[in-house]
């Protein structure tokens, strides 16, 4: 902003402070209302630059404080995460540690049938007319269903209702997961 422009702002303050109403009445007067209203703009744009580079200035910062915190929530989790497994191979039934200032949950999944290649998916789904879960993409909730989960030289693979093998379907491992509340 320039000069010029702050003392265009100076009469702005003062017109705004007086009780009577300013009226554009000719050229000049449109031209003088034009100048007070650049003005405003120019001071806007610089209130908006300067708080640009601020929230800059702060988002840096926060990301700087945050990196910190999260490292460390990281490591505490990590070992309540591994005090919690050594708790759970000695006692199956440690599903959850309960403290006066949080919890280590545990939740197991059972293993499951996944979708590893959608196209051969289809592909098996159309070879063995099982249009009922066929829309535009293989109904996988519940195709999945039908399947089992058979061992067969050492290793685990998804069959149907027939024991046929069904391409494109993996077996997902049994898992535990961990959650950590405070």
């Amino acid at each position: 902003m320039n000069s010029l422009q702050q003392i265009e702002l100076m009469e702005v303050e003062e017109i705004q402070s007086q009780e009577t109403s300013f009226e554009i009445t000719d050229i000049n007067s449109l031209n003088w209302a034009f100048r007070k209203l650049a003005a405003l703009q120019s001071k806007a744009k610089e209130i908006k630059q300067l708080a640009n580079v601020e929230r800059e200035r702060i988002a840096e910062w926060e990301k700087s404080e945050l990196s910190t915190i999260e490292n460390s929530t990281s490591f505490f989790k990590s070992l309540i995460q591994k005090y919690h497994s050594e708790q759970l191979a000695a006692d199956p039934k440690a599903k959850t540690i309960s403290t006066p200032y949080g919890k280590s949950k545990t939740r197991k999944s059972n293993e499951t049938p996944e979708k590893a290649d959608e196209e051969q998916l289809l592909q098996y789904i159309i070879d063995n007319d099982l249009v009922d879960y066929i829309k535009q993409s293989v109904k996988w909730a519940d195709v999945k269903k039908t399947f089992k989960i058979a061992e067969i030289s050492g290793e685990k693979v998804v069959v149907d209702e027939n024991g046929q093998l069904v391409p494109g379907v993996t077996v997902k491992p049994e898992s535990i997961s961990f959650s950590v509340e405070v």
